[in-house]
């Protein structure tokens, strides 16, 4: 795929199609993975959104609430670290978007707060982000784009809580004035690489995406909003492959079509959506039954679809043992969310111990996927990490300590990258007689200088 502008493929097809059966373990085989994951990871591109980029160093926020901020891309960063920035700010975007809006919806001003306060962080990571990539000007405007995107977004929200008809179209319809003029921008940034009509079409559908699990969150239609919101995760975050292939001088941004360069994406989108399902599923816990099914069936659709992914690189056995592994390690992260809902230390003590275990289970599965390439011991300290992360999460939340709660969620999205990072280096290294040619080269190395 070396075309900038979205391919017209909803997020969801992953889960949808039968793409991933019958993948065998030899090149065809992580070719086709790769293809059906591209369908989610990368080809929901060009969504929408943009933001704006100060050239100098990354905006904090500037209220009172501990915020967890990504340190600043290099102005001589790699193609593959200027698309997985892109990829996993935007994502996150997506994902503070949705809970601002709920957060509003249930009239929890102190977790709209916090909330707020991560997606300044986030918001300043980008636009230093853009200044790094692309020149000044193109930064300034993108920063004024990005403003008036957020404040929309919030105003809807807003508005949707309130029941405020008339000023929900109103910020509706200045939403969509907002999409032309990303279309507009990208479409001049980018050389004319990225179709200007092509991008606006883009980021209107990632627009009614958020706008419309608003609506059903609103209206109490939990399936409906779980599930929007998970699409618009995975079509914002598809979203860091347009801008990064934008901002990079052609062959560069060739490199990034590399089969080992699409599964890293593929694999920490699918990682970071994990963290983020798993997060939700516990605050939902505390929120009553009916909500708590949709966050659930959003992190079992997660885990699936890992598994077949999974499945793409090692079969269908493997792939079964992968899917009881990791299914016990969602399962043993909920009991423990139950034990602190209920206040109950002998459940948390138990389910901590357990997690333990399903750890240390995991850390083998995937020492013998890459046949020993990694040790477990590594392993189990990352997938460990993760569940701490998780377990301070609902600890925290528990506690209404928000921005406690808030500050250890960012940072376990961020952690899901290096995972997946190291997970995708060893697949290479065993399988490198079995990707297309080129393998790891065709994607590394180079520079992200200023290109035009």
């Amino acid at each position: 795929m070396t075309k900038l502008a979205e391919i017209p493929i909803l997020a969801s097809r992953l889960d949808s199609t039968g793409f991933w059966e019958g993948i065998v373990r030899v090149r065809a085989g992580l070719t086709a993975l790769v293809a059906a994951l591209i369908a989610a990871a990368v080809g929901c591109t060009s969504g929408g959104g943009g933001d704006g980029a100060r050239p100098a160093a990354a905006v904090t926020a500037t209220t009172a609430h501990h915020t967890t901020t990504p340190a600043g891309l290099a102005a001589d960063a790699s193609p593959r670290e200027v698309r997985a920035r892109f990829e996993q700010l935007l994502g996150q975007h997506a994902l503070l978007a949705v809970r601002l809006a709920r957060s509003e919806i249930t009239q929890a001003p102190e977790l709209q707060k916090v909330v707020e306060s991560s997606l300044a962080a986030n918001s300043g990571a980008l636009q230093q982000v853009v200044g790094a990539t692309f020149d000044s000007a193109k930064a300034d405007r993108f920063e004024q784009l990005w403003q008036g995107y957020t404040d929309e977004l919030v105003a809807y929200a807003d508005a949707a809580a309130t029941g405020n008809s008339a000023g929900a179209q109103e910020a509706r319809a200045a939403l969509l004035d907002h999409c032309d003029d990303w279309g507009a921008w990208l479409g001049e940034a980018s050389g004319g690489r990225v179709a200007t009509a092509e991008a606006t079409k883009a980021a209107q559908a990632r627009v009614e995406q958020l706008m419309d699990q608003v609506d059903a969150y609103a209206d109490q239609d939990y399936a409906k909003a779980y599930r929007l919101e998970r699409q618009a995760y995975q079509r914002t975050y598809g979203t860091g492959t347009t801008l990064a292939k934008a901002s990079l001088p052609a062959r560069q941004a060739a490199g990034l079509d590399a089969a080992p360069e699409n599964l890293r994406s593929a694999f920490a989108m699918l990682l970071g959506e994990h963290m983020e399902l798993i997060v939700d599923a516990q605050r939902a816990t505390f929120a009553g039954t009916p909500e708590f099914e949709a966050a659930a069936a959003q992190v079992n659709a997660n885990t699936a679809t890992l598994a077949k992914a999974m499945g793409g690189i090692v079969g269908p056995e493997k792939a079964a043992e992968f899917q009881t592994a990791w299914a016990n390690h969602v399962e043993g992260l909920m009991d423990y969310t139950a034990a602190a809902a209920g206040n109950d230390e002998a459940g948390r003590t138990v389910a901590r111990e357990n997690l333990d275990a399903f750890a240390e289970r995991l850390a083998l599965y995937f020492s013998d996927v890459v046949r020993n390439v990694l040790t477990t011991d590594p392993l189990t300290d990352a997938i460990t990490a993760h569940d701490e992360h998780l377990i301070d999460q609902v600890d925290a939340f528990a506690a209404k300590d928000y921005p406690r709660a808030q500050q250890v969620q960012d940072e376990g999205y961020q952690q899901m990258l290096g995972v997946a990072n190291v997970l995708v280096d060893a697949i290479e290294k065993v399988m490198a007689a079995d990707l297309p040619a080129g393998g790891s080269m065709t994607g590394g190395g180079g520079t992200a200088h200023h290109h035009r």
